[in-house]
Formats: C-alpha cells, structure tokens, sequence
C-alpha cells in the first residue's frame, strides 16, 4: 500500500439535522487537527452538504454525496445530479451502496451511468460492490463481485478518480464481519479488476474495535464507515487506525 494513501469515509446515510449535523462536523473537524495517516471524507444527507461544507473548510477533510442521477438535469423529482454535488462543494460521491442496489433495485448498468456521470462533474466515485449472505454461503462471492464491477466500473477508469468500496451485504448492519482471510481474499481479488494505485475500501459493520485488525491488511485501504461515523470519537478512533 506505499503508494495507496488510506482513506476513511463516513456514510452519515439519513441522519442528522442541521444543529446535530453542524455538531458532529465541527468535532471531527477539530480531531482533524491532531497527526493522522489518512485522508478523510465526510458525506451528509444532501440537505447538509453546504453547511457541513462550510463547517470543514479548511479542515483537509473530503465533502462527498450519498448517490447521484446520471442527468445533468431534468424533471428527476427528488434526484440530485452530479453537477449539482460539485456545485454543493463535493468532492467524491457514493454510488451503488448495497442500500441503492438492494432497497431500490439499482443494476449494474445503473451504477455505471452513475460512475459515468460523477466523473462528467469531475466527481471521485466511490463504487460499492458486495455480496449477499446467500452467496457468501453459495461460495460464488467472488464471482459475484467481479461481475459487479465489470458491470459498474466503466471503461477508462483511473486510481485518481474511481475508489472501490467492498461491503459485504451481510455485515452491514448486523455487527457479523468476514475473517481477515475472507476480506484479504476478496480485496486481492478486487484489485486484479481495478487499474493499478485504485484505492480498496472495507464497509461492513466498521466500528473501533475491528478498524485496528482490518486497516492492518495490506490489501485494505481504508473504510467506509456508516453507523460509526455518527459518533465523532468512534469515527476519529477509526481513522486513526489507518495507516
């Protein structure tokens, strides 16, 4: 990883209003300021972009989105485009969470698009890939998972632009996490599909007890982190287990 620098990333996903969202910013913003290896990202629900972007300006901390429409624009009630993050003060965007995928039937192709469309904003996109406990258990994970990202990750993808986030649907939520060996497994197996210098994320239940075992793995380069990022200390105890 001498030339992957770790990056840790809070999915808020739909919580927090504009007094407790300004809160949990600023006292991540000022943690920010004590030594650390990595490089942090912070996404709000998007009724909080501005004004968490204007809470970490100047912290070297990351304004990212949660999903975008592949449109420019358009009567999309209720989407955002990407252009429209940027526009917010976004660096980075999150597309195809398991959540999207699952909950909202989001496909393959969709989450392409939505690649493409991050990228056309000058947007990094986090791209999420995951297995199901069923297929977990079927033994066709990795399959699984290199389907999606042939089917998610469009052609002239670049480290500099695209980061890989490996969910695992089953931990999401559930405190269950894969062995060390499972999670090495996959990322290896991740990395064989991403052009060379693409960072490789874990996101399943990441909290400040496993963060030190996990960021440990060669092959992991940092975390998406949702419920844990909630809390300032436990999203500050994670980054500082990145290298």
């Amino acid at each position: 990883m001498a030339d992957r620098k770790g990056l840790v990333a809070g999915n808020w996903k739909m919580n927090g209003g504009r007094a407790d969202g300004i809160a949990l910013a600023r006292a991540i913003a000022e943690r920010a300021t004590e030594p650390h290896a990595c490089d942090l990202l912070v996404c709000p629900p998007a009724t909080l972009l501005v004004p968490i972007g204007e809470v970490l300006g100047g912290s070297g901390i990351a304004l990212g989105g949660q999903d975008c429409h592949e449109a420019t624009s358009g009567a999309f009630t209720g989407c955002t485009s990407a252009e429209m993050l940027k526009d917010a003060g976004c660096s980075h965007v999150i597309v195809g969470h398991s959540e999207r995928r699952h909950t909202c039937g989001e496909s393959d192709a969709d989450v392409q698009a939505k690649t493409l469309a991050a990228w056309r904003a000058g947007l990094v996109a986090i791209v999420c890939v995951g297995e199901t406990l069923a297929e977990r258990e079927a033994d066709i994970a990795i399959a699984v998972v290199s389907n999606q990202i042939a089917g998610s990750v469009p052609d002239g993808a670049a480290a500099d632009t695209l980061v890989i986030a490996y969910e695992p649907v089953w931990a999401i939520g559930t405190g269950l996490t894969p062995t060390r060996a499972d999670v090495t497994e996959m990322h290896a197996s991740i990395r064989s599909h991403i052009p060379a210098g693409t960072r490789i994320l874990y996101g399943g239940s990441v909290n400040p007890k496993n963060a030190p075992g996990i960021l440990a793995l060669p092959e992991v380069d940092g975390a998406l982190v949702g419920g844990a990022s909630l809390k300032a200390e436990d999203f500050w105890a994670i980054a500082r287990a990145a290298r």
